[in-house]
């Protein structure tokens, strides 16, 4: 099987199901934007990947999860309203997130005031995937009432778990969150 189709040359795309629709429709740039977050996350944990640091097993696993998480979100996305959704989000995978986020909080140093993105190459990473999820939560919303209302709350969710995540991995490699001086 070849990797190229040639059927997007005219500027459309094929949806779960296989109805075409425009490269840009708000669906389209939501899955996208899904992509490329995961895509992002991808990167920042390439980062560790000469990097030893006691719950790294762990850690690993917990973003295997998002990511595929991640992809299921994008499949929902690109399914449209009136479909099954063969792969859908669920609370379980809402509560994994909001584990994480108060274990690898609990760890950390608390906040009493803004931060910028940056410190350990990973963490940065993880804050740009953190800011590309947010976008991704904007396209999904702009798609109205048709998509799941848990593939909102995931990628809200999912900003937070990446901004706890990148201040847990500077933490563990003993770099300073970058505070905003006001």
């Amino acid at each position: 099987m070849k990797i190229y189709t040639k059927t997007g040359d005219n500027g459309t795309t094929s949806l779960v199901y296989g109805s075409r629709v425009s490269k840009t429709d708000a669906r389209v740039e939501a899955y996208g934007t899904c992509d490329e977050a995961n895509s992002m996350i991808g990167l920042g944990l390439s980062y560790l990947n000469q990097e030893t640091f006691e719950g790294k097993d762990e850690f690993m696993k917990a973003f295997h999860r998002v990511q595929t998480n991640l992809f299921h979100v994008g499949a929902e996305l690109a399914t449209p309203a009136d479909k099954e959704v063969k792969w859908t989000v669920s609370e379980d995978d809402i509560s994994q997130l909001e584990t994480y986020i108060d274990l690898w909080d609990g760890k950390i140093p608390s906040l009493d005031n803004f931060i910028l993105p940056g410190g350990h190459p990973s963490s940065a990473a993880l804050h740009v995937a953190r800011t590309v999820v947010r976008r991704a939560e904007r396209k999904a919303v702009s798609i109205g009432g048709s998509v799941n209302p848990l593939v909102n709350s995931y990628l809200n969710r999912l900003s937070d778990f990446l901004f706890v995540a990148a201040r847990y991995l500077n933490f563990i490699f003993n770099v300073e969150d970058v505070k905003l001086h006001q």
